[in-house]
């Protein structure tokens, strides 16, 4: 992609949504156009006073000519790519470092620069777009001077809605990347929704990205995990469907409701399409602590053109990890495991059954396994026992629990308290 266009495609896409404006931390000389550096500053302008940056109100602070025209600032919307936005914004970057490299050489040789003089100028470009961050501990240090002298909240991360497993990990923690791992129709989306359920009902932000069910699937799967409906009743409602469980309907529409949950079912998306549309989600509830659902790792579309499946899972593991840093998040990712399970004849999973596993375990501050024994043995009475075992816990101890699991409603809910095992696996 040319210059000129990756710089109409950011711009596009910050006139069609305006919160990428003071997000993306560019500056307008990085921009190749004069035109589209005005066109930038002046968003900067209207997004820094808390007004809409549009067609309308840039044309009223700045003159036309200097915005290219009317009827070229009107065309940018066209170029607007929002799940792009990332990758066109670090084409921008690059291109704008590579050129202040070569004019600092030329510089450099024309004022004969000392070698020291060369790099610190080296060294404040390659640091350029990350000059906002942070690194004093001051201020952390003095948000934490009574820690000792407070009493600590009794969780302080995202509530999974099981007492047991919050017991391990104190709730989903921000900025975690968290594997959720099993073999197919072990309960994985149950689960999932389940976790989705509690954030809601505990006043977070739960987003689901829904690869590979339909939205009107999930919507199902969650009313009757919320009622206690049968998933087969809920078939046809209308016709199976008590005289009681029509009564209760509205009412569990309006729980469910007022959970607030997200769900983007688009198939075959990639990581950056999905932070964008995450992106746009939290800004449109910034008094809301966001959690992010991925249903499942193994669809997630690559960015580029990796070389084999492992690369690919590795590059996509990453980004996902990078993403709940980013977004100072929880993000649970379901995860398919490879057949080699069903060659053991103890059939509990292990680390070593993550599909193409990539980087997974690496990157993974929480890996956790499910497994049903009822799965495997047909011929014993059938068991509303799920097993989850914490396999990888970065920041603390890693344990198995045991749940009571619904199959027929899609619940899940405490049945014991289960001893920790380890302490944690860095």
């Amino acid at each position: 992609m040319s210059q000129v266009l990756a710089e109409k495609s950011l711009l596009g896409s910050m006139l069609t949504e305006n919160h990428l404006i003071m997000d993306s931390g560019l500056k307008a000389e990085f921009f190749e156009s004069h035109i589209h550096g005005t066109i930038y500053s002046a968003m900067r302008e209207l997004a820094g006073a808390n007004r809409a940056a549009d067609y309308i109100t840039l044309l009223t602070i700045r003159e036309p000519a200097s915005l290219g025209g009317a009827n070229y600032l009107a065309e940018l919307k066209s170029f607007a790519h929002p799940a792009r936005f990332d990758e066109y914004k670090e084409i921008l970057i690059g291109k704008w470092k590579e050129a202040e490299k070569t004019r600092l050489l030329q510089l450099a040789q024309q004022d004969n620069w000392s070698l020291s003089e060369i790099q610190h100028s080296f060294d404040a470009l390659q640091d350029e777009n990350t000059a906002g961050v942070e690194t004093s501990l001051r201020n952390e240090l003095v948000a934490q001077f009574e820690r000792p002298f407070k009493p600590m909240d009794e969780n302080t991360g995202t509530a999974t809605g099981l007492a047991a497993l919050d017991q391990i990990l104190n709730g989903f923690q921000d900025s975690e990347f968290i594997i959720v791992a099993a073999r197919p129709s072990m309960g994985k989306t149950d689960t999932l929704n389940h976790f989705a359920l509690s954030a809601g009902r505990a006043g977070h932000l739960p987003i689901i990205f829904s690869l590979e069910m339909s939205k009107k699937s999930m919507i199902d799967r969650l009313i009757a995990a919320t009622a206690g409906y049968s998933r087969l009743r809920m078939r046809d409602p209308y016709r199976l469907f008590t005289d009681k469980q029509k009564d209760a309907w509205s009412i569990t529409m309006s729980r469910l409701d007022d959970l607030n949950i997200q769900i983007d079912d688009r198939s075959a998306l990639k990581v950056s399409q999905i932070k964008a549309k995450a992106r746009k989600i939290i800004k449109g509830h910034p008094d809301k602590r966001p959690i992010i659902f991925i249903d499942y790792l193994q669809i997630i579309r690559p960015e580029g053109n990796p070389v084999n499946q492992n690369q690919i899972i590795g590059q996509i593991s990453a980004d996902l990890k990078n993403m709940a840093k980013e977004f100072n998040c929880p993000v649970v990712v379901l995860s398919q495991l490879s057949r080699a399970v069903e060659h053991r004849p103890d059939k509990r999973p292990l680390m070593s059954d993550l599909r193409d596993s990539g980087n997974i375990e690496q990157d993974a501050d929480v890996v956790a396994f499910l497994y049903r024994e009822d799965y495997y043995k047909k011929e014993t009475m059938p068991s509303d026992e799920l097993e989850i075992d914490v396999v990888k816990h970065r920041n603390g101890p890693t344990g198995r629990i045991s749940v009571k699991y619904i199959k027929e409603t899609g619940k899940l809910s405490d049945i014991e308290r289960s001893a920790r095992r380890g302490s944690g696996t860095g």
